[in-house]
């Protein structure tokens, strides 16, 4: 943040007392709006680990994750996560990821980016694919 990177957000990841993920807000640096700490740690550790999980894992961030970092997270599959602040708090900071909370209680069609399903034949014929592919890696 002091370096104007990107906003006042930090995360590690620590397996086994040892830091294997660290990694800092940059959205506004790399003009990326996904590049979140969590985000970046969560890379950093999955990297050191050579998996894409982070079993055995906690997560440590700043603040309390938005949606995307929060989705992240459950798709890493940590062990625990602890947070300082809270969404409110980021909420006051300016942050406003509570929003984005709000828009996934509604209907599709209902958000702020209005939303809509496209019906195309193909879609169940890569579900298919996949289900019977033998030699997938489950995620």
């Amino acid at each position: 943040m002091r370096a104007n990177r990107g906003g006042p957000f930090g995360c590690l990841v620590v397996k086994e007392e040892e830091i294997i993920g660290r990694g800092v807000n940059s959205v506004t640096s790399t003009n990326d709006p996904t590049a979140h700490a969590e985000i970046a740690a969560i890379r950093d550790a999955c990297r050191h680990l050579g998996s894409f999980q982070l079993s055995g894992c906690t997560i440590y961030s700043s603040c309390e994750p938005c949606p995307m970092c929060l989705g992240a997270i459950y798709w890493a599959r940590p062990e625990q996560l602890f947070y300082a602040a809270t969404r409110q708090d980021a909420a006051a900071a300016g942050f406003d990821d509570d929003m984005i909370y709000r828009e996934l209680t509604l209907n599709p069609d209902e958000r702020t980016i209005p939303m809509q399903r496209v019906s195309i034949p193909e879609t169940d014929t890569l579900f298919e694919e996949w289900r019977k592919k033998e030699d997938k890696l489950p995620y």
